[in-house]
């Protein structure tokens, strides 16, 4: 393992009755003006929205509301929060959602208090922020493990791009499988795929072989994988959203990158198809994924036979790619582009701007070339 500093501010609060649990506990730490940042009306509907304003309200705070927050956030948006925390004199920023929502309020935290463009500052000058507007998160869709780390994952429409954008990490984070009970089957399942596709990523990305990190993050693998499995039987299953949701937070909260390099290359190629198409981010990556690791698992076998042994029962390496796409369809996910929903038809054409402008890796098993990258993409159609 190589050498590394680990450091984890988010406090978490996690089962059923955990966000009163929090709120109480936090609030009187939090100045008067809460952002309450959410996305579209389904919290409303399940009686999420009602139970935290009337937390926030009972403890005396001025609610200001930051809604509409799409599932890829876009840029404009995250300028949209900033504007309206600094009209309001807001004080602190409860996220409620999944991913997209928390992403959005992060960056939204750091660019509150900078007089220059976030984008700008991190992409031309290579700086990044140091300070933000405190900020908690309740999960309601769990999967990307937005809460348990700094970084966002933004859409910039007029510049054609999706990416990183490092913003403030939350304090506290409320994760209650109660909260997950009303999200839509494939929701959750390409909530849970992208979990697998983080440990996936993080586990291929060095050939060091025999370490902590390895083993933790082939029993994410193994736990999402079973979970996943349960509630393709019972969507309902309350224990099996728990572990799904913990999986989550263990896949993005550091643990797994200590003393390693990673390989997010599908992540990438993933990140660009948003940008230009505004499909779902995991079910992207189940398109991806099992065509990228077909042209990469010959130059990393004994970690992608061992990938297959433990999590899905194979005895090779290749057998182990072959039953990750088989899992792909036996949870409904995408195994084709062509299955996506998309803004535009997605053609050759446009896959070709996406390869000339995602992202290379250099610590994945080998390096891709843009041409590579391209041919993956068009084996996805």
């Amino acid at each position: 393992m190589n050498k590394f500093i680990f450091s984890y501010p988010t406090k978490v609060y996690f089962g059923e009755g955990s966000a009163a649990q929090a709120l109480n506990a936090e609030l009187g730490r939090l100045g008067e003006t809460v952002m309450m940042a959410y996305g579209g009306g389904s919290m409303k509907r399940n009686g999420i929205y009602e139970e935290l304003n009337e937390l926030l309200t009972k403890a005396g705070k001025k609610v200001v509301e930051f809604s509409g927050i799409m599932p890829n956030p876009t840029y404009a948006k995250v300028q949209e929060g900033a504007a309206l925390v600094r009209a309001h004199h807001v004080d602190f920023i409860l996220a409620v959602g999944g991913g997209s929502v928390i992403d959005c309020c992060k960056v939204v935290s750091a660019q509150a208090v900078l007089d220059e463009d976030i984008w700008d500052m991190e992409y031309q000058k290579g700086q990044f922020p140091a300070a933000g507007i405190p900020m908690g998160a309740v999960v309601t869709a769990s999967g990307i493990g937005a809460e348990m780390n700094a970084g966002a994952v933004i859409t910039y429409e007029e510049k054609t791009w999706k990416g990183p954008i490092v913003g403030t990490s939350a304090s506290f984070a409320v994760l209650d499988p109660a909260y997950t009970m009303s999200v839509p089957p494939m929701q959750v399942m390409s909530g849970a795929f992208d979990t697998l596709s983080h440990a996936m990523e993080t586990y291929f990305g060095t050939s060091d072989s025999d370490n902590v990190s390895d083993d933790v993050a082939l029993a994410i693998m193994k736990n999402t994988v079973v979970n996943m499995r349960r509630l393709l039987k019972n969507v309902n299953d309350v224990q099996a959203r728990s572990n799904l949701m913990w999986d989550s937070a263990m896949a993005e909260n550091g643990i797994l990158k200590c003393g390693r390099l990673t390989d997010f290359q599908a992540h990438q190629m993933e990140h660009q198809l948003g940008a230009y198409t505004d499909c779902n981010h995991g079910q992207g990556l189940a398109v991806i994924q099992p065509v990228y690791y077909r042209h990469i698992w010959n130059d990393a076998q004994d970690k992608f036979a061992r990938f297959a042994k433990v999590v899905f029962g194979v005895d090779s390496a290749e057998a182990g790619v072959d039953a990750l796409e088989d899992f792909v369809k036996e949870c409904g996910l995408p195994v084709k582009m062509s299955q996506l929903k998309s803004t535009v038809e997605i053609t050759p054409e446009v896959l070709r701007k996406v390869a000339d402008t995602c992202s290379i890796i250099s610590s994945n098993p080998r390096p891709l070339s843009r041409d590579e990258i391209y041919e993956i993409l068009v084996e996805c159609l």
